[in-house]
């Protein structure tokens, strides 16, 4: 999947990891896209996932605003207008646009 690039349109997305199993050496990346800011505030389910395979690292690119919350080990991103989502050689690449309160 070198240099796979999706652009996908959501309000916020959650940037999580599948545990791994003992014999893995790299991770599974999963991203949950929501229509609202905060989800995890409010037990939200995505209403779509992205589950990346084989990631060594996530790099977060052009994006201003970004939690992360050490409670759950997730990334949130919230006030995004878009995300694409570039992957290549075991490296995932998060870039957007966001629509930030002055």
């Amino acid at each position: 999947m070198k240099g796979k690039l999706k652009k996908y349109h959501a309000k916020s997305v959650v940037v999580s990891r599948k545990p791994s199993h003992k014999n893995e050496e790299v991770w599974h990346a999963f991203i949950g896209f929501f229509d609202e800011n905060n989800p995890h505030l409010k037990g939200k389910v995505p209403r779509e996932v992205v589950e990346i395979p084989k990631v060594e690292k996530i790099r977060i690119r052009e994006l201003r605003n970004v939690s992360y919350y050490l409670m759950g080990n997730d990334i949130v991103i919230n006030n995004l207008e878009e995300l694409t989502i570039e992957q290549e050689d075991g490296v995932v690449t998060l870039t957007g646009k966001q629509n930030l309160p002055r």
